[in-house]
């Protein structure tokens, strides 16, 4: 094989388009454009959103709501999940450890879920909600909280 005889496959490479070359090429003239108005000459596209000068869509609408800059987003684990983990005390470094959280100082809050758990376990320095402590709790285990909610709820 040379270099000088290969070419593309039949079908995948088309012609470019030649325009304005007479009437018999089909994109004689107007060179496919059609007649007059701003599409039909050069540089004649308006910007995403223009409206002819009409009040654009986005500026007919009002402007709602704000962004919390300063909310975390707090990752949630339910409780079959670290039934899942043969282990009796969970905190921030084994649930890193274990790859439920991406980084060790992320907020974590522990749920219930929908199942409720088998065997007692220990939880230290990690968020749980009123429904998972009280699953714990019967089940014998034990809650130490030192940390609240970050964003205070």
């Amino acid at each position: 094989m040379k270099l000088n005889t290969i070419k593309p496959g039949i079908g995948s490479a088309k012609p470019k388009r030649r325009v304005g070359r007479g009437i018999g090429s089909g994109l004689g003239k107007t060179c496919g454009r059609g007649h007059k108005g701003q599409k039909s000459r050069a540089g004649g596209f308006h910007k995403v959103g223009f409206e002819g000068g009409q009040m654009p869509l986005q500026r007919r609408l009002p402007k709602r709501g704000f962004t919390v800059y300063g909310k975390k987003q707090v990752r949630e684990i339910k409780l079959s999940t670290l039934q899942l983990i043969d282990l009796s005390e969970f905190n921030p470094s084994v649930l890193y450890d274990h790859g439920l959280i991406k980084n060790i100082n992320d907020p974590v809050k522990i749920i219930l879920g929908n199942q409720l758990i088998k065997r007692a376990i220990k939880i230290k320095d990690l968020i749980i909600s009123r429904g998972a402590k009280e699953a714990v709790e019967q089940m014998g285990g034990l809650v130490e909280l030192t940390v609240k909610d970050v964003n205070g709820v």
